[in-house]
């Protein structure tokens, strides 16, 4: 027999992804409780079925537990060495060709992922004396939390979020406004922000040269796990390069399709 408390948890969770949208299945079940509880201590409420009450007479709260569950932590270069790994030769070799340049933050949060990633390319393009070839970058961006998606499309943060970057890359490509700061212009028009939801859509197009998606999958179940991480295989080129985050492991079918390039960094790069 199933106990009270799970049944009405589960109860809670078919309710939630039917009329938010929201595949939680694909999510870990403590993970889920513990973000649940937040909303349910905000509403004042210390039972599933009594917050099932409350979203059924709010229906607002559900945006709200919606941006509670996919929240995340990030800042610019966030995890330096992973970022130093980058340019320590691969983004070079992302940017060698003559053609377009494609790459996908995917979970992107508020946007300093994909920002920092645009920024390094164009560090390195005007370093080699070809600055005119950003025009040919594109940075994807998606997540599903509407929040974070509204202040990644703004593009201002607080100085704050500067803590990790070199300072050689502040001062080339930020504009700093009092206490907060934006990456410059023509580095932010290269990252197309979306809303894409990793457990439901395919990704937004194929033949990435790159892949970012750090710290997202952890609070997958391991069945999504291995579906997202063969969706990632199938939408880089032979040869592209897929970040994750410094727990995450790639693992399940998709192994076959990668090879490990850098274990500390998690670095994988797709067999041709």
């Amino acid at each position: 027999m199933i106990p009270a408390d799970d049944a009405a948890f589960a109860a809670l969770t078919r309710k939630i992804s039917r009329e938010a949208g929201l595949s939680l299945d694909a999510y870990k079940d403590k993970c889920l409780r513990r973000r649940i509880a937040v909303r349910m201590r905000a509403c004042g409420v210390h039972t599933f079925a009594d917050y099932q009450g409350v979203l059924d007479g709010s229906p607002g709260e559900y945006q709200r537990l919606k941006d509670a569950i996919t929240i995340n932590v990030t800042r610019f270069y966030r995890n330096a060495e992973t970022w130093n790994r980058l340019r320590g030769g691969l983004l070079h070799e992302v940017c060698s060709g003559q053609g377009e340049v494609r790459a996908w933050s995917a979970g992107c949060s508020s946007g300093e992922e994909p920002y920092t990633l645009a920024l390094l390319m164009a560090d390195l393009l005007d370093r080699e004396g070809r600055s005119e070839r950003l025009e040919l970058v594109t940075v994807d961006a998606t997540d599903i939390d509407r929040e974070s998606l509204e202040l990644a499309r703004a593009g201002c943060y607080r100085r704050e979020a500067l803590v990790e970057v070199p300072q050689d890359l502040v001062d080339r490509y930020f504009e700093i406004e009092g206490s907060g700061c934006r990456v410059i212009e023509r580095v932010r028009r290269r990252v197309e922000i979306r809303s894409l939801d990793l457990n439901r859509e395919p990704p937004l197009r194929v033949n990435y040269q790159m892949i970012l998606c750090r710290n997202v999958v952890i609070y997958f179940e391991r069945a999504t796990q291995e579906r997202v991480f063969l969706s990632f295989a199938d939408a880089l080129a032979p040869g592209g390069i897929l970040v994750l985050g410094k727990v995450e492991t790639l693992f399940g079918p998709a192994r076959e399709r990668f090879t490990l390039l850098d274990p500390r960094e998690r670095v994988y790069r797709r067999v041709a």
